[in-house]
């Protein structure tokens, strides 16, 4: 699930980038912008459940299992910084701006995030590669 998740909702991210930047630096676009960045909320919403999930499977925990452990916390704060987005949007506490700002502080985190994991499968590729069996070569006659 989460090799069809993460790169969806990096996608999305990406688009909700231009579009958020594009309402900063023309004023249009402004409700795109906003129903945007609330999609790349609920999918991120939706990976961290399933993320969870594999967690416990996996480790016995739903999170903060010792492998994942600063990449959850740091997952927290995204999901906290997207939470105060969609309360500020609903709750109406922030102007426009401020809440395209907010989305763009909560993106910013959302790659430090993203960079952590994808760190940390490049490290586990490595290892498995280097684990591997080596072929030995049989001399010839």
């Amino acid at each position: 699930m989460q090799g069809v998740l993460a790169p969806l909702q990096f996608l999305v991210f990406l688009i909700s980038t231009a579009l958020v930047w594009r309402f900063l630096s023309t004023g249009d676009g402004a409700l795109l912008a906003t129903a945007s960045v609330i999609v790349k909320t609920l999918l991120l919403y939706t990976i961290m459940t399933t993320g969870s999930l594999w967690e416990r499977d996996v480790f016995g925990q739903y999170l903060f299992a010792a492998p994942f452990f600063w990449e959850d916390v740091v997952s927290f704060l995204v999901m906290a910084l997207h939470t105060a987005y969609l309360i500020a949007v609903v709750g109406g506490f922030l102007d426009l701006h401020q809440q395209m700002y907010l989305a763009l502080v909560a993106y910013a985190a959302y790659v430090i995030n993203a960079a952590q994991f994808l760190y940390k499968l490049r490290l586990a590729r490595l290892d498995a590669k280097s684990s591997a069996p080596r072929a030995t070569q049989v001399a010839g006659p």
